[in-house]
């Protein structure tokens, strides 16, 4: 536990920084154009560079809630942890959190890294998903944005089980990234069965 603490990453440490980050959500969905007042904040995500500090934090958060699955997506296992009490995060109550395991990246920061609402649809192509996301939020402008620095990244992950289509956007900017899909992680999740 010295090491979460050392790196401060204590989940004490991290619910204090909570605030803050939701702040630069905010600031980053108000440049995109989202206004995502009305979609569900479906998990919050974090990222380590050391199995170690990522085995720690596995235990650590472990005390707030329970193991939803433990999933292999993309060479690695991730971890989802579903809150016994939802995380109050500005108007959003969040019920999950995704710890993934560190892979080849290098994170130049480790501790939050992203928020991923839900924008409910039947979009089962990043195409048609793009199409939703479009119709939904008229101020997101797709040409502007690596003017102003976004990176937009499309993709369609899936874990070994998973049978549920869920495209994603993510959109990042100076370390924060806000992501968007049809699917509840939760929902993904009970699709394996």
């Amino acid at each position: 536990m010295q090491d979460l603490q050392q790196a401060n990453l204590q989940p004490e440490q991290m619910l204090a920084q909570l605030p803050e980050f939701m702040g630069k959500i905010e600031r980053l969905a108000e440049q995109l154009g989202l206004d995502l007042s009305a979609c569900q904040a479906d998990h919050i995500a974090l990222r380590v560079n050391s199995t170690a500090l990522a085995t720690a934090l596995h235990q650590a958060w472990l005390a707030y809630g329970q193991a939803w699955s433990t999933n292999v997506i993309n060479g690695r296992p991730i971890v989802v942890i579903g809150f016994d009490q939802p995380l109050q995060a500005g108007q959003w109550q969040i019920e999950a959190l995704e710890l993934p395991y560190p892979g080849d990246k290098q994170y130049p920061v480790e501790g939050w890294e992203h928020v991923e609402f839900v924008v409910p649809c039947q979009a089962s192509t990043t195409a048609a998903f793009k199409a939703v996301l479009e119709t939904r939020f008229p101020g997101l402008d797709w040409d502007k944005l690596k003017q102003a620095g976004i990176e937009v990244k499309a993709s369609c992950p899936a874990g070994e089980k998973e049978r549920l289509a869920n495209p994603t956007f993510a959109f990042k900017k100076d370390g924060v990234c806000i992501k968007l899909h049809p699917c509840s992680l939760k929902a993904v999740i009970e699709s394996e069965g």
